[in-house]
């Protein structure tokens, strides 16, 4: 046994024990136990999803996706209206507070809008240059301006990180501190954040639909590995728990003191590739890695079936899914070939692998076995899924598998974060091709629902012909939560309606 696992084994025994401590004391308070702690909650400041589905339930946003995972509806904006011409749109503000009890106007949306738009430390920048101006024209009416008509435009309204956020709360506190203990205008408020172990939520009672709320409280708990987490549910240590191993779904649907739900989703599990690392910047070589890869064996194997396999980085039933792109053949042996051709022969690669992640390890596994046939050496480096994510993202890896899920309606926000975009380097894998870039700008314009259609298709096509990353499978959410638990459920984009749960 290594000292990783050592302790890795230790975390989880002093997790155990601060979990049946908490749930002693938990009348109304929600625990779900996840994989990774939180890492801001400064909404632009993030694109994990480990953030934004607790920025669900903190923030609010100005408009919403509903339940369903396929409409807008109201959120602190009440009503909206638009301009003939698409430039010009008007929100009506709902008069309610944030969790300090002062005003929520719209000057605070307007500045939340600029803030993500214009700060330099916003990963979300490129989604809101649209925006021309915003300004609150009067207490509870927010005015925006767009420098041309956007298709996606409300859309991105209701991404989480485009949550309004409190102006004042904001520049008093500056924006370190309310990264750790934001001003919240959601269904919770922040009331503890022990790192590396839980974020404590209570309830809002400022919220403008404080009296939909049942629940006192939530507590998000980390329990990095997938083993122990399940175990803390079936014990009664845990409440509910995400990201349930494909494995284990038949086992815990038998436990009769447990709910397993499966719903739908626009997840899309991927192989990053660092495209700025030697011959990864070499089409051939990606085209080369793609055919290595024998995706129906990986969703056979560690899928259990609830997976299908991938064929586009927009996801099946999302707008514009291209249901006929190229899926290469698995061919080792042509993927040897062409690795010879590119000068790339004895390809040795470091794989980063997220320990105590089922899923990830059991991929890594496989992956390793069919590259290892195509003449590619792949070494794992298994890190704490929090530190795996650092490494990503200082692009400190040559190959790893990620997952995206879709935060709005519209395919524009993805496929800008991941084809079109600069300042995140294209989520992370360096890919660079100005013809893509340019026809990810153009269909953000394009107003005619069947010209936008075709240049996705267009664009699914030509990030296929580059690999820009590697599509391995579609699945859905799959969570548990004890019998006593009502209303645990998430929406397509990933929202967890804890406004709705109950805990009985």
């Amino acid at each position: 046994m290594t000292n990783r696992w050592k302790s890795i084994g230790l975390a989880a025994f002093l997790a155990g024990l601060a979990l049946s401590a908490s749930y002693a004391e938990a009348a109304g308070v929600l625990t779900i136990g996840r994989r990774e702690d939180s890492t801001i909650f400064d909404p632009i400041k993030t694109a994990q999803n480990i953030d934004n589905w607790v920025f669900s339930n903190v923030y609010d946003v100005l408009i919403r996706v509903d339940k369903t995972g396929t409409k807008l509806e109201p959120g602190l904006a009440e009503s909206w209206t638009a301009s003939d011409e698409g430039l010009t749109y008007t929100f009506k503000i709902r008069d309610t507070k944030f969790s300090d009890g002062s005003p929520l106007t719209a000057e605070d949306a307007a500045y939340s809008l600029l803030r993500i738009r214009d700060d330099p430390a916003s990963l979300w920048s490129d989604s809101y240059k649209v925006i021309e101006t915003a300004i609150a024209t009067d207490t509870h009416t927010l005015t925006i301006k767009l420098k041309n008509p956007s298709a996606p435009f409300l859309s991105t309204l209701a991404l989480p990180n485009a949550s309004v956020i409190s102006k004042k709360g904001m520049e008093s506190l500056g924006a370190e501190a309310y990264g750790e203990k934001p001003v919240a205008s959601g269904a919770f408020v922040i009331d503890e954040w022990r790192r590396g172990d839980r974020v404590i939520l209570k309830k809002n009672p400022n919220f403008w639909q404080a009296d939909r709320v049942k629940l006192d409280g939530v507590e998000w708990i980390s329990v990095p590995d997938d083993n122990t987490r399940m175990l803390n549910v079936q014990a009664g240590e845990l409440d509910a728990a995400i990201f349930v191993p494909f494995s284990r779904v038949e086992e815990l649907k038998k436990d009769p003191n447990l709910n397993v739900d499966i719903d739908a989703s626009t997840r899309e599990d991927h192989l990053l590739i660092n495209h700025a690392h030697g011959a990864l910047g070499k089409k051939e070589v990606r085209q080369a890695l793609d055919m290595a890869i024998d995706k129906n064996a990986i969703v056979d194997a560690v899928t259990f079936g609830q997976g299908t396999v991938a064929n586009s980085y927009i996801p099946k039933g999302a707008l514009f899914h291209y249901a006929d792109n190229l899926q290469r053949p698995y061919d080792p042996a042509k993927a040897k070939e062409m690795l010879a051709a590119a000068g790339a022969s004895d390809l040795t690669l470091n794989y980063l692998v997220r320990a105590g992640d089922e899923v990830d390890e059991q991929t890594a596994i496989l992956v390793q076995q069919q590259l290892r046939k195509a003449g590619i050496t792949a070494n794992l480096q298994k890190v704490d899924p929090s530190q795996e994510w650092d490494m990503t993202v200082a692009g400190d890896y040559d190959i790893s598998v990620n997952y995206w899920t879709n935060d709005i309606l519209d395919p524009d926000q993805k496929t800008t974060f991941v084809l079109g975009h600069d300042s995140n380097n294209n989520y992370l894998t360096n890919y660079k091709n100005e013809a893509v870039k340019e026809l990810v700008a153009k269909a953000r314009l394009e107003l005619d629902p069947k010209k936008r259609e075709e240049m996705y298709v267009d664009l699914q096509k030509m990030a296929k012909e580059d690999v820009n990353w590697i599509d391995l499978y579609y699945s859905p959410y799959i969570n548990v939560s004890r019998k006593n638990i009502d209303n645990f459920h998430q929406n397509p984009l990933g929202r967890f309606f804890l406004e709705d749960t109950v805990k009985n």
